[in-house]
């Protein structure tokens, strides 16, 4: 989108130089990363910069609003409800279409918003890779608040570690070792020392964790919550000490209530002109006559499991009046194709990433990821055998 940049990147660029690149990451982390990086970085202007982070500010506006609390009591289903909920999210991670307005300027439009950990540790990774092999100069950069790149690293430490020990503090996934993101739990062991832990190694003994590390019998202070309930009904089966709902003496960082709380639920409540109109599908007296212009999509979900772009009249009702509430339409953005690959344009998603350390007024931008696509939604299913596609990182103006 800067053009000056994307000129002197594609000029720069080769498949060969791509697979180098790609063989290098390989290298640093060997065995560990398992989803496409895509060929380039995206350039962000400033005008196009500023709307992200006002929008940004529209949504922060309204988590932080005296009431956002006791309005989304019912997003946390009853039998997933996890004790000692702290005052606000630790992490906020808000995805954007990259869509032209009516007067033909490039605009964010809001398409979802998680309260949920990202890739924080590949996110401050990726750039560096990037500029050890193309020429991206310093007057752009991944990075926002004024952060440099040790100020986050820093910032990520003191809010997932806290005071106490990095080995006091895990990683919670459910087989980390299997999941497309353990590239990003490798570095951020790496960066601050924190231990992707499985659920299933988890001790308890009365209120207390604890795991094993190099023969020794370690308690959890604190859990680093990469684990979400949609993967553990993949394990119906699965045999564990510790279970979520436990009331345990441990300091949640990024608590499971706030996956819920900071979700689709949260769409509707949210005015802005950058995001798309949102209903509760029990709360339309009449269901839209244009349904071609909007998407349904169920609440309880994850990584955009059960979203229909092509909803009809039969969709809405075969959807029980009882679950109505479960269920959201969205109206569609058209997203615009404007990253410059060398054989036309593709599609771009920026997530927005966010830190709010205890005792913080509100959260803190502090990087982002995108999502380059083809396909007619973003995601690894529309961009299969595709090229310039898969994840990648903003640098901006």
């Amino acid at each position: 989108m800067i053009q000056t940049l994307r000129q002197t990147f594609n000029q720069a660029f080769s498949p060969e130089r791509y697979e180098a690149f790609i063989n290098s990451i390989h290298a640093d982390l060997p065995g560990m990363l398992d989803f496409r990086v895509a060929e380039t970085p995206v350039f962000v202007p400033k005008a196009l910069g500023d709307k992200l982070k006002q929008a940004c500010a529209d949504i922060v506006d309204t988590i932080t609003a005296e009431g956002f609390h006791a309005r989304t009591e019912a997003a946390i289903p009853p039998d997933q409800r996890v004790p000692n909920e702290d005052k606000h999210t630790t992490f906020l991670a808000v995805d954007f279409a990259v869509c032209r307005d009516t007067s033909g300027e490039l605009t964010p439009q809001l398409i979802e918003l998680q309260g949920f950990p990202s890739l924080y540790g590949f996110q401050q990774y990726l750039p560096q890779k990037f500029r050890e092999f193309y020429p991206i100069p310093d007057t752009v950069s991944t990075l926002f608040s004024g952060l440099s790149r040790e100020e986050y690293v820093e910032l990520l430490r003191t809010t997932i570690v806290g005071d106490g020990k990095p080995e006091e503090t895990i990683l919670l996934e459910i087989f980390p070792e299997k999941q497309k993101t353990r590239i990003d739990f490798e570095l951020t062991r790496q960066l601050i020392g924190v231990e992707p832990v499985c659920l299933t190694k988890i001790r308890k003994d009365g209120r207390n964790l604890y795991y094993e590390k190099d023969g020794r019998r370690i308690q959890i202070k604190r859990i680093y919550n990469r684990l979400i309930f949609d993967d553990l009904q993949n394990y119906p089966d699965l045999q564990t000490e510790f279970h979520l709902t436990d009331d345990v003496d441990v300091t949640w960082v990024g608590h499971p209530n706030w996956f819920f709380r900071i979700s689709k639920y949260t769409l509707p409540l949210i005015k802005s002109p950058f995001v798309p109109q949102s209903h509760f599908l029990s709360d339309l007296d009449t269901v839209p006559a244009d349904l071609d212009n909007y998407v349904l999509k169920p609440l309880f979900s994850f990584a955009g499991a059960g979203v229909k772009i092509h909803v009809t009249p039969a969709d809405i009702e075969a959807i029980p009046a009882d679950q109505r509430g479960n269920f959201l339409l969205q109206r569609k953005v058209q997203y615009e194709p404007i990253v410059q690959s060398p054989d036309g344009l593709v599609k771009c998603e920026i997530r927005m990433l966010f830190v709010w350390p205890e005792g913080a007024t509100k959260p803190t931008l502090v990087t982002n990821l995108a999502r380059l696509s083809r396909g007619e939604m973003i995601g690894v299913n529309f961009n299969k055998n595709k090229d310039w596609v898969g994840g990648t990182v903003c640098f901006f103006e």
